[in-house]
């Protein structure tokens, strides 16, 4: 029996979620996902059919998480070990309003000062999500500056300077929320850097595998 994954999309239109949204599914698909993309985030109602799936996938930037569908998302990963896995503000600026999510996602986005090339290096090469991808690349598009939960398993940074100071900051990494495992990358601004960037794309494939319930 194959897995099963949830992709919700919506939200602010800006960051293209349905066409993000389809690419993400397309790649679940290839690689044997049984994949229900919705445009709403009821399914998370059904708190028992959520925790039956192998892997939930969020591209909705901003917008508003009801107790209800906080609930079932909570108890699909954290109780039951469902994954859940995805990029940018679909994932990672999503739902401001709910403390507890962005603490399940290890980070919030903040703002974006810069926009331009810059490069994203890596720091896990045994890790599966990155093993065998360039371990310093060049990226044009956002460059998020996140707050970010300091226990997370960090795979790619990129050096940051903003009003003369500087930092290292997280751009790909993977955690855990109770029982079940979390992979975000902040890269993936509009889904034409997904094919601007086929690096990208395969190790957003692998950080979603990676995260999926065995």
């Amino acid at each position: 029996m194959g897995k099963s994954a949830l992709v919700m999309w919506g939200g602010w239109k800006g960051h293209t979620p349905q066409e993000t949204a389809e690419i993400l599914a397309g790649k679940l698909k290839e690689n044997g996902f049984d994949v229900r993309v919705e445009s709403t985030l009821k399914p998370l109602e059904d708190v028992a059919a959520v925790k039956q799936l192998n892997l939930i996938v969020p591209v909705w930037t901003m917008g508003e998480l009801s107790n209800e569908q906080w609930t079932g998302l909570h108890q699909a990963v954290h109780d039951a070990g469902v994954g859940i896995a995805g990029v940018h503000g679909g994932m990672g600026d999503a739902f401001r309003g709910r403390v507890e999510y962005q603490w399940l996602v290890g980070g919030q986005f903040l703002g974006h000062p810069y926009v331009g090339e810059y490069t994203v290096e890596l720091t896990a090469a045994a890790n599966p999500i990155t093993r065998g991808m360039p371990q310093s690349f060049k990226y044009n598009s956002e460059q998020y500056y996140m707050g970010i939960d300091p226990a997370i398993n960090l795979l790619a940074y990129t050096s940051y300077e903003f009003e003369g100071r500087k930092c290292k900051m997280p751009v790909m990494w993977t955690k855990t929320w109770g029982k079940g495992r979390v992979f975000y990358s902040a890269l993936g601004h509009k889904a034409e850097e997904f094919r601007k960037y086929p690096d990208v794309l395969a190790m957003t494939t692998r950080g979603m595998i990676w995260a999926a319930r065995a």
